[in-house]
């Protein structure tokens, strides 16, 4: 009789863990869809960070889109973002809308627009790091441009 309840014991056990390992998977296969939502970011300090709420704004504004991250430098600014699931097939029209949208609205930026994963990771890593004030104006300006010359060499 105690070997009985000894086996349905582990047996009650097993399931309950093999249970549970299902659910951490589950989490881990959404990673890739969670929104990060990082603060639109200038590389020298009160240079235009209207504007660049602004563009954050009018990324947003677009149904497709459900991720953005600016950052703006002297030259260049860097609008990385991620693009619904279902919105995957049409990428490169949702990249040209994207493109004539922003000209339209900002015509004297240089915009450098990207739906890289790669690209948007790079793009919040150089915000965190601007953020805790472990990156200066200048070296926060030349990550900006590695990471823009990056999109380029994608292309």
């Amino acid at each position: 009789m105690v070997y009985i309840i000894r086996v349905i014991t582990i047996v009650c056990v097993t399931l309950l863990v093999s249970c549970s390992q299902e659910q951490t998977e589950k989490k881990s296969q959404l990673a890739l869809m969670k929104t990060t939502n990082p603060n639109p970011t200038v590389t020298e300090k009160n240079n235009g960070q209207d504007k660049v709420e602004g563009i954050e704004r009018e990324v947003e504004s677009m149904d497709e889109i459900y991720d953005v991250a600016v950052v703006k430098g002297k030259k260049a600014t860097l609008v990385v973002y991620k693009v619904k699931h279902m919105q995957r097939f049409r990428m490169k029209q949702i990249e040209k809308d994207l493109n004539k949208k922003l000209e339209e609205k900002y015509p004297k930026e240089k915009f450098t627009v990207s739906s890289d994963y790669k690209i948007f990771l790079e793009a919040v890593r150089l915000v965190e790091r601007r953020d805790n004030g472990s990156l200066s104006d200048k070296q926060a300006e030349k990550r900006l441009n590695e990471i823009v010359k990056m999109t380029s060499d994608m292309k």
